[in-house]
């Protein structure tokens, strides 16, 4: 560090220079990534309420009551009126959350605590079971890249504590059977979790066009919690995640006291102490403004190009996709190159992707246009 800084035009040029070589979601060139373009009321109120820290509630109780109006609006999506819960940093934090609430709820006889898992998990999972002191039990995938639910019954022991399903799975935007994995979870008065970190934006608006997928709703019996990310789908600003409780008890037995605040004292139920209450107002703000329709309207853009994209690549003789997706999340193959080598391909020619073991990973946000779809596929012919 200088002992005398630079002018800040000096700063922001350096800075800019510097920068060049990310990449940008305006760019369109961006097709491996659940997170997308924030929306410009969003990045409004982002900068108007910087300073807000709502890890200190009593110095904003205004942006906690919007808080919980937030989260009311977000669990109404789902059939839960009232909800519980935060907004938080991403859906990595509200499934940890949900993974130590579960342990918190459990018997104190339970010592060795076991989680049932899809194989589809995200790798947050991962990390809750190494932080948490948990053993992940893997429950195989269908024919259709789901977790297979006929399997769970027998993987539950004295020690099972829960299971957690996905609505939009990292790889392949796949649903689980929600509704038969909640039949299960309640039979055995299990806690149940869904993740829904990528779904729950998508979900709730695509009205007729998916009908055979399963509704998500807390109206299941078992359902215990649920997390959503307002910065994927929800075209909120990083960060924004979310995580809903179906109880006020659920939601407070995680919190932490905490006594020395300037507002006063309080209590966390969150991971992180100091937490962005421009994130919670930015998230308050798009759901109000953008309403129901809205988000169908970005949505149904969004699967309009997923289906255009599924026809197109059809039509290529050396790439075929590999299952027909549930979601705006496509996952294709080549018949000529190996995956690792035809994402090597890929990127070379500018584009960031997804690389899974099985497949190369497109997601249709909001920021992808028709015309970057057909640079792509163009790209793809001469490959």
């Amino acid at each position: 560090m200088r002992e005398l800084g630079f002018p800040e035009t000096q700063v922001l040029q350096q800075l800019n220079l510097k920068l060049e070589r990310d990449l940008n979601f305006e760019s369109g060139r961006i097709l491996g990534s659940m997170c997308t373009l924030p929306h410009p009321i969003a990045n409004k109120v982002i900068l108007k309420y910087l300073e807000k820290n709502i890890g200190d509630p009593g110095l904003c109780p205004a942006t906690v009551e919007i808080e919980q109006d937030a989260i009311n609006m977000l669990g109404d999506l789902f059939d839960l009126r009232p909800a519980y819960g935060s907004i938080v940093t991403g859906g990595t934090e509200a499934n940890i959350l949900a993974f130590w609430t579960a342990k918190e709820m459990a018997p104190l006889s339970i010592t060795k605590p076991e989680f049932i898992v899809p194989e589809s998990m995200h790798f947050s999972f991962v990390k809750a079971e190494k932080m948490l002191n948990l053993k992940l039990v893997r429950i195989p995938l269908n024919h259709k890249y789901k977790m297979d639910e006929k399997v769970i019954e027998k993987a539950i022991t004295e020690n099972t504590i829960g299971i957690a399903a996905v609505a939009g799975s990292t790889a392949l935007g796949m649903v689980d059977p929600l509704e038969e994995i909640a039949q299960i979870a309640y039979k055995y008065k299990l806690y149940y979790h869904i993740d829904a970190a990528f779904g729950g934006y998508v979900m709730p608006f695509l009205g007729n066009t998916k009908k055979k997928l399963p509704q998500l709703s807390f109206s299941y019996p078992g359902i215990s919690s649920l997390t959503i990310d307002p910065h994927k789908m929800g075209m909120a600003p990083i960060p924004a995640g979310g995580i809903i409780y179906t109880s006020k008890e659920l939601s407070q037995k995680v919190k932490v006291a905490v006594h020395y605040l300037s507002g006063g004292k309080a209590a966390h139920a969150t991971i992180v102490g100091t937490r962005s209450g421009a994130s919670v107002l930015a998230v308050w703000a798009l759901l109000k403004h953008l309403g129901k329709r809205g988000y169908r309207e970005i949505v149904s853009k969004t699967m309009e190009l997923t289906d255009y994209f599924v026809k197109q690549i059809s039509k290529l003789d050396d790439y075929e996709i590999l299952i027909e997706p549930d979601l705006n999340v496509v996952g294709f193959v080549s018949r000529k190159y190996p995956v690792n080598e035809l994402a090597n391909i890929i990127r070379s020619k500018g584009w960031a992707v997804s690389l899974f073991k099985t497949h190369i990973r497109i997601v249709f946000m909001p920021h992808v246009k028709k015309e970057h779809i057909d640079m792509f596929l163009a790209d793809l012919k001469g490959i």
